[in-house]
Order: structure tokens, then C-alpha cells, then sequence
């Protein structure tokens, strides 16, 4: 039977190799065109994500959302772990920080400019959250705790989610901000804010995730 899927793996080789591509479908260019024309934005991604298929973005957010509660959750009876494994020697605790840092720029970045260049609000959470982990393992988890708590996270954790689940019904009644001119930093509407509000939530809500596994489970 082997003999069988090599033939048919070589000819489907051979075909990819020798048989012509079909044309072009040009629709698919003006679908591009058209999305950019009515977002605003040069990132036709981000317009399809924040404009044309918005109602799939908000229960998106909202399942990560329910995602971070249910890793509180399932974790919440157990016992914390007395051991919590970080970088010790100083190259590494330098090179994870550097890393940190860059992770950091590059998140806000694209949080700001994800509407117009490839990134987006999820991209930059990732950026974001990458950046808070690298910091976790270097530092102590008490002292990355207090900073979550002296910065009320949680609290603008929900209160993102909430504007961002405001403002995109807003915008699904048809109540649109001017778009502005392609291509510059302030286009789009809308589409700019509910990037860098997806990017904050992503970012803490990647933050309690990881304070959470700290916690619990002693590492990341």
C-alpha cells in the first residue's frame, strides 16, 4: 500500500512542478481595494478584522477573556509551588531583559502603527505579553505581583474589554469616525483606537496568565 502514496506523492510533485498555475483572480484584488477604500486603512487585515468581520473580533477578545478566568479558575484549589524557577546568572538575566525591552518597542509599535503596516492589536498583546514574561523570570514573583496591583492590571483589564466591546457596537450600528487620509497615522476612524485597546487587553490579560503559572506551577 506504501507504493500506492509514493506514486501518488510523485505525481502530485510532478503536477506542482510541470502543469501551469491557473490566472490570476483579479476579483481578489479588487476585494483588497475595496476593503481598504471603505476602512481607511492601507492594512487591508486589519480592516477586515476591525471592520468587516467585527462581530467575530468581539467574541474573540471575549473568549480570551474567558480563557484567562478559566486558568484562574482551574488552578484556584491548588497548592502554590514552593519553587519557582528563574535566571540566576547575570548574562542571561541581561540578555532576557534586552529582549524585554525589544519585545516591549516592538508591541507598542505595532499597536500604534498595526492598522497601517502588517501587526495588529493581537500581535502587539503577544509583543506585549512576551515582554512581561521575560521580566517574570528575572525578577521576583512578589515584586511582579505588586506592580499588578499597584497598577489596578485587572481592573483595566475589564475596563478595556468593555470599551472595546462598546465601541465595536457602535461601530457595527453604522456610527463611523472620518477616516482621514490613507496611509497616515491618523486614518481609519476607529479602526486605530479599538488596535491599541485589543493590545492593552492582550498584553495584561497575558500578564495574569503568567503571574497565575508562576504562581502554581513554580514556572512558565
Amino acid at each position: 500500500m506504501k507504493w500506492v502514496y509514493i506514486v501518488a506523492g510523485i505525481a502530485l510533485f510532478i503536477k506542482i512542478l510541470i502543469l501551469p498555475d491557473g490566472e490570476a483572480n483579479l476579483s481578489d484584488i479588487s476585494i483588497v481595494e475595496t476593503v481598504v477604500k471603505e476602512s481607511g486603512v492601507s492594512n487591508a487585515v486589519s480592516g477586515i478584522i476591525f471592520r468587516n468581520r467585527l462581530y467575530d473580533t468581539i467574541f474573540e477578545v471575549i473568549v480570551f477573556t474567558i480563557a484567562i478566568l478559566g486558568a484562574n479558575f482551574l488552578l484556584a484549589n491548588e497548592t502554590p509551588s514552593c519553587t519557582i524557577y528563574q535566571f540566576k546568572d547575570q548574562p542571561s538575566i541581561i540578555l532576557a531583559r534586552l529582549g524585554a525591552t525589544i519585545a516591549a518597542l516592538v508591541g507598542i509599535e505595532l499597536a500604534i502603527r498595526g492598522h497601517l503596516s502588517p501587526g495588529g492589536g493581537f500581535a502587539a498583546g503577544v509583543a506585549g505579553g512576551t515582554a512581561i514574561g521575560l521580566i517574570a523570570i528575572t525578577s521576583s514573583y512578589q515584586s511582579m505581583q505588586d506592580i499588578y496591583q499597584r497598577w489596578h492590571a485587572a481592573t483595566w483589564e475589564k475596563i478595556s474589554v468593555l470599551v472595546f466591546i462598546v465601541l465595536s457596537v457602535i461601530t457595527l450600528s453604522g456610527i463611523e469616525l472620518p477616516h482621514g487620509e490613507l496611509g497616515t497615522l491618523f486614518s481609519g476612524g476607529i479602526l486605530p483606537i479599538l488596535n491599541i485597546i485589543v493590545a492593552i487587553k492582550v498584553a495584561l490579560g497575558s500578564w495574569a496568565v503568567v503571574l497565575i503559572f508562576i504562581r502554581y506551577r513554580g514556572l512558565l
